[in-house]
């Protein structure tokens, strides 16, 4: 090998290292960017999670009224009929 051939292979040499350091910057982007999608995606999560509890406790709520609202109609529904009746009879009498 000569000198010029040395001198070539020095700027290959070269050439790669500074393509490998080119690749790296590129690669760390890369993963600072897929770190910072991760934390969103885990924000995005851990929001949809508590809209997810708190939707489940509305529903709680709403069928312990619906609940509640059975319990009541059970009780007032024969009240009203039985009063109707009385009514009527008073009326018609």
């Amino acid at each position: 090998m000569n000198d010029n051939d040395i001198q070539r292979l020095v700027s290959v040499l070269e050439e790669i290292r500074d393509n490998q350091k080119l690749q790296l910057e590129r690669q760390e982007e890369a993963l600072s960017l897929q770190r910072e999608q991760f934390a969103m995606v885990q924000k995005q999560y851990e929001r949809a999670e508590r809209l997810q509890d708190r939707a489940e406790e509305i529903q709680m709520k709403g069928a312990q009224l619906v609940s509640g609202a059975r319990k009541a109609l059970a009780i007032v529904l024969p009240i009203i009929i039985v009063l109707i009746v009385y009514l009527s009879w008073l009326i018609f009498r």
